[in-house]
């Protein structure tokens, strides 16, 4: 074992299952460990480094930003946060943002939001918000009670009340949790922690037909979906259907911690002074390189060049006869295994030098959004070959 792995062992709370790889420095989509030894990645630090390791564009607004004002608080104003927010409005059709550090605590804005919006109209007692079963929207105390899976909900008693848990695409499960005390329902139109389970289109379209007859609010937590990973600026693009509040975080980052909360013009001045905050939400450095991101994005062409990409690696993927599905949408694949199981091909294409990931029983992948033709397809050979073999 490595010193570093040792350090990092003897000094830190082990709440992480890692692997013995230390990965040192890396450019695009490829990582190189303290030996010297390469990796393509097809995990992006759980979806996160979107434009892949130290994208030449992103490191340098970052690295100008940081030498200009890495930090001012929220009491001021400063010019990479009017931008980001700008641009992200501009590019996704909402009226407002709300940024934070992470995917729970854009969560938990949209979970203030949605429960301050029906206080404000209707008064008390309207602050239910169904959760669907498998989903996953944070490691908070609130985010873990809004998480429709049972084996979160131990050991941090008590949990927060109101959450209600309907089965996905069970239209029937859903009227039936349905009553005077909700005021907002939230999914993922991707499970992804939950195994990479994509929503039925008929289950959104009533989603969104019940929030708009009842007047509660459609919430889409798109923090592993959304900014690209789909080969979309958001999921949702794919059902046809737009939430009144959308949260994102990881990809948007490039490798920085941000979490967003966007709302439409019905919701947008619902957190006013004092309602909600964040210390660090918005930083000037995040913002910097998250303007990058989403520029890239924005180029001409960029997101149908994910498509065609992810087409790609899925058609590879649905020819082998391991496979026995390929769930999830664009770049966020779910693979079902047929006789191996998910771990152990994990660490077998960490011996041949790909990085993968796992969600439940399946392997997940979430390549780089830049990510090379020539590393695509190398990466592919890997997998292919574990899963082959």
């Amino acid at each position: 074992m490595s010193q570093i792995m040792e350090q990092t062992n003897a000094h830190i709370m082990g709440t992480y299952g890692r692997n013995e790889v230390v990965v040192d420095h890396g450019t695009g989509a490829t990582c190189t460990d303290e030996n010297g030894k390469q990796y393509i990645d097809f995990g992006s630090g759980i979806g996160t480094t979107s434009l892949g390791f130290c994208n030449e564009a992103w490191a340098q607004a970052v690295c100008e930003q940081v030498r200009k004002v890495q930090h001012t608080s929220n009491l001021f104003y400063h010019a990479p946060q009017a931008q980001l927010a700008e641009k992200l409005c501009a590019m996704s059709g909402y009226s407002k943002v709300f940024f934070g550090n992470s995917g729970a605590e854009a969560n938990e804005c949209a979970i203030k939001l949605a429960r301050k919006y029906s206080f404000d109209k209707y008064g008390e007692g309207r602050n239910t918000i169904i959760t669907l079963v498998n989903s996953f929207h944070g490691r908070t105390i609130a985010t873990l009670s809004a998480t429709g899976q049972d084996v979160f909900h131990i050991y941090f008693f008590p949990f927060v009340g109101g959450f209600r848990y309907a089965k996905a695409n069970d239209i029937a499960d859903l009227h039936e949790k349905l009553d005077d005390t909700v005021c907002a329902i939230m999914i993922e139109y991707v499970q992804g922690e939950g195994g990479v389970m994509a929503l039925d289109q008929a289950f959104v379209d009533e989603i969104r037909k019940i929030c708009d007859e009842r007047d509660i609010l459609m919430i889409a937590d798109e923090v592993q979906t959304g900014i690209g990973r789909t080969g979309r600026l958001f999921a949702g693009e794919y059902f046809g259907v737009k939430a009144d509040v959308t949260t994102a975080a990881k990809g948007i980052g490039g490798g920085l911690p941000i979490g967003v909360c966007l709302a439409n013009a019905k919701c947008q001045d619902v957190l006013g002074k004092g309602a909600h905050g964040s210390t660090f939400g918005g930083n000037p450095v995040v913002c910097a390189g998250a303007v990058k991101v989403l520029e890239t994005l924005d180029a001409p062409g960029f997101l149908e060049g994910v498509r065609e990409k992810a087409a790609y690696l899925r058609s590879r993927l649905e020819a082998l006869d391991e496979v026995e599905a390929v769930s999830g949408l664009g770049f966020m694949i779910g693979i079902t295994l047929k006789t191996k199981k998910a771990p152990e091909v994990l660490a077998a294409c960490i011996d041949k030098g790909l990085l993968v990931l796992t969600a439940k029983e399946k392997v997940r992948l979430l390549p780089p959004l830049t990510i090379t033709q020539k590393e695509l397809e190398a990466g592919a050979d890997i997998l292919c070959s574990v899963l082959e073999g």
